[in-house]
């Protein structure tokens, strides 16, 4: 680039950069001088539409010139023509784009800490676990209580898990507030105990993912590879005419190159540029793309912190120094080539240039980081306990009752009126705890009758001469008088 100074300059004072700077060390290690000139037309060298050369490829066939140091790629195409040294750097073709507005955390924002599919499964979990809770309690003999444990002769025994209380026991505990109802039986235990686990892990997996969703703006490009710029015709994009990227695209034989090739060679008003300048202001502008060496996409991206690269390296590829044919200084320039890189050198001009002469840095450009979501594969785990658990509760449950019927039953069998098979008592129980509509208080064990033994209806008046018990098929039910 030429130099900016007060006072008028001449000779190679005239220019800077990295290539200048380049060209000064080799000189130094070969041994040779020399004078830097400008190529007229601005172009590194490609192929007209007539067939000849242009740009510093045409100065070396015309002996204008005798070597050309610039960020010369080095290609099939030119080697027919030229030489080229050793490469001094490597790059490839990207993609280079308007930086993405920010966008700022909405409304509901809170609810981006965990994908859609959590949130569905979470509800869902909630549901069911209130629904076991609710079944088991009522299947579990230990879930039924007396409620007035101050007098033990009482006639019913109640359950304090309706419906309504069981959802309220899963919501209090999803809360971390608690409820003031707890499982009595094994099975309702372990539902509880895997309820609290569970809500422990979604509720701290939430809350270390809530400050990064609040308090960044996350940026939405709309392209994130070429890929996804091939596929699409809002966004325009281009590159250099007479370049080697423009001859990457146009013999490409890679489905989405060449797509993209027939794109910008049919695309009106052309999308080709005859400057990287002037691609860039294009960039600039808005709602287009610039192809170009990723070399040159980082020198400007460190200067301007309104553009970025999208994606990786559509190939890979080298700079090189040109050369005439024959020329007697490739060779010793390709070896000071090697020395420099060997040095540190090189990386020590690329530092300079691209990284302490930047005004933007590549912390700042991802402070986003992109904090994404929850999903499946992060904490679809505790989905499986969940499970686990809900099935290991039913089968305690379904041991519960069987024994607590056996008991019911052998206790009939000695000191009851009544005599009953243990499968008609679970079949009582079964047909109690799976009422719809049915009350969280039932008969105690003692005054239980059994309702298929073939005993009319009768009432009797109770010791205090105040309560009927009426006993019937549809259960025990209080007559007052």
């Amino acid at each position: 680039m030429v130099k900016k100074s007060e006072h008028p300059l001449v000779g190679n004072d005239r220019y800077e950069g990295f290539c200048v700077d380049l060209i000064e060390e080799i000189g130094n290690v070969v041994g040779f001088s020399y004078v830097i000139n400008l190529v007229p037309d601005g172009n590194y060298g490609g192929k007209t539409a007539t067939g000849e050369w242009n740009g510093m490829v045409k100065d070396l066939l015309d002996r204008r010139a005798d070597i050309a140091v610039a960020s010369l790629t080095i290609s099939s195409v030119r080697s027919e023509v030229i030489d080229f040294t050793k490469p001094f750097m490597n790059t490839g073709i990207s993609i280079l784009f308007k930086v993405p507005k920010g966008e700022k955390p909405g409304l509901f924002s809170f609810l981006n800490p965990l994908s859609i599919q959590i949130w569905l499964y979470t509800i869902a979990s909630y549901l069911v676990v209130s629904f076991a809770l609710f079944v088991l309690a009522r299947f579990s003999p230990y879930e039924w209580h007396n409620p007035h444990p101050c007098n033990a002769e009482s006639e019913y025994v109640e359950n304090k898990f309706s419906m309504a209380n069981s959802l309220w026991f899963a919501v209090g505990t999803l809360m971390q507030q608690g409820s003031d109802i707890n499982p009595r039986a094994i099975s309702t235990r372990i539902v509880g105990g895997l309820w609290w686990f569970f809500t422990l892990i979604i509720i701290s997996s939430y809350t270390a993912n809530l400050a990064a969703f609040l308090t960044v703006e996350k940026m939405v490009s709309p392209i994130e590879n070429a890929d996804d710029l091939s596929r699409q015709t809002e966004i325009s994009y281009g590159t250099r005419s007479s370049g080697s990227t423009m001859t990457f695209f146009q013999v490409s034989k890679i489905d989405t190159y060449a797509r993209m090739w027939r794109y910008m060679e049919s695309k009106r008003p052309s999308v080709f540029t005859k400057t990287s300048e002037e691609g860039i202001n294009r960039v600039m502008q808005g709602n287009y793309a610039y192809l170009m060496e990723s070399s040159m996409i980082a020198y400007i991206t460190q200067r301007n912190c309104n553009l970025t690269q999208i994606g990786g390296l559509l190939d890979s590829k080298g700079y090189g120094i040109g050369t005439q044919r024959g020329s007697p200084y490739r060779d010793p320039i390709s070896l000071a080539i090697l020395q420099l890189q060997e040095n540190g050198k090189i990386q020590m001009l690329y530092n300079k240039w691209w990284k302490n002469m930047g005004s933007c840095h590549g912390d700042e450009k991802k402070k986003d980081s992109k904090a994404s979501a929850l999903g499946v594969e992060n904490v679809g785990g505790i989905f499986v306990v969940l499970l686990a658990g809900l099935a290991l509760s039913v089968i305690v449950a379904l041991f519960e009752f069987i024994w607590h019927s056996k008991r019911s039953a052998k206790a009939d069998r000695v000191s009851g009126p009544f005599k009953q098979s243990l499968c008609m008592e679970m079949a009582e129980e079964l047909r109690f705890a799976i009422r719809c509509h049915g009350s969280t208080k039932k008969p105690a064990i003692r005054n239980r009758r059994c309702s298929r033994c073939p005993v009319p209806d009768v009432a009797g008046e109770a010791p205090n001469g105040l309560v009927l018990v009426e006993v019937g098929r549809d259960g025990f039910k209080e007559i007052h008088r």
